[in-house]
């Protein structure tokens, strides 16, 4: 049996751009990315605090150190700039791995970035 588990998780960035017209994704400072162990194209669920919506979509990079939090497409609705959002991505594992897993935990300035 494989479950799923918390692999990453950045906590509290803050929304900087929503892009309607674009495609699809959520575009993450590549820093944020690399600290979280989020790969190019991963699902990651986002919590948006100010509202209360969930929802899905997959990461691409943005300009390392620039803080950037930009919503893409449909999911460009769910959110307003300046909104606060945790971004998780999950894994699949056997129950014994899970145990022993620790996840990729990051927690960024109020400028979305490292400190």
């Amino acid at each position: 049996m494989l479950i799923h588990v918390v692999k990453s998780k950045i906590h509290r960035v803050k929304v900087t751009g929503a892009d309607l017209n674009y495609i699809g994704s959520i575009t993450i400072d590549e820093d944020l990315l690399d600290a979280a162990n989020i790969v190019e194209g991963e699902k990651v669920q986002i919590v948006n605090n100010n509202n209360g919506e969930r929802l899905e979509t997959y990461a691409i990079p943005g300009p390392r150190g620039s803080g950037e939090i930009t919503l893409n497409g449909a999911a460009a609705r769910k959110v307003a700039p300046g909104d606060i959002l945790i971004l998780i991505t999950y894994a699949l594992m056997g129950k014994e791995e899970a145990q022993k897993f620790k996840p990729s935990l990051v927690f960024p300035n109020e400028e979305n970035l490292l400190t």
